[in-house]
């Protein structure tokens, strides 16, 4: 079985007034990322949506700046895409979305074997993500067009070292 992570399209990161908006990658991304969205809709396989979400003081605030924030509208999904009642939400603290998260669980319980990963930033959050559902055997999909970065150089090399490194099927 199949399922979709919708990594990240949170306000923080998508809407130009978030505390970490990606540029315009981000308003590009959406459309895309709503297709891929209905078309596992329509199929009934699981779609689940992975969510940034931080405490006050977490230590990644050394780097980027305070975003996704618990309690705050930033770190909720931006509405053009919002979670269905039955569709699963993983909150997570780091880059990957399987670190200190119940993500293998939620997949294993599904039955899911291949993966496909839609969302932001492609070279921190997509490639952490993509690198350890690899290490776990997932077979793992990502179009180029349902994916941004913060850079289009960034998000080129994420998408290279995926699919050269860690086996990643490029759609």
């Amino acid at each position: 079985m199949k399922a979709l992570l919708v990594i990240d399209m949170l306000n923080d990161f998508i809407k130009p007034e978030g505390a970490l908006y990606i540029g315009p990658a981000a308003g590009k991304v959406v459309p895309a990322v709503c297709s891929r969205l209905d078309l596992f809709r329509e199929s009934g396989d699981p779609v689940i949506f992975i969510c940034d979400r931080h405490r006050t003081g977490d230590l990644e605030f050394e780097i980027f700046p305070p975003h996704c924030l618990e309690g705050d509208p930033g770190g909720e999904v931006i509405d053009e895409l919002s979670p269905l009642p039955e569709e699963r939400i993983v909150y997570k603290r780091r880059y990957s979305a399987f670190f200190g998260t119940e993500l293998d669980l939620t997949l294993r319980e599904f039955g899911v074997s291949d993966l496909e990963l839609t969302g932001v930033v492609t070279n921190i959050c997509v490639l952490y993500t993509a690198a350890d559902a690899r290490m776990r055997n997932y077979r793992v999909a990502v179009s180029a067009a349902a994916v941004a970065g913060i850079d289009e150089q960034s998000h080129r090399f994420a998408l290279q070292e995926m699919e050269k490194t860690l086996g990643v099927t490029i759609l």
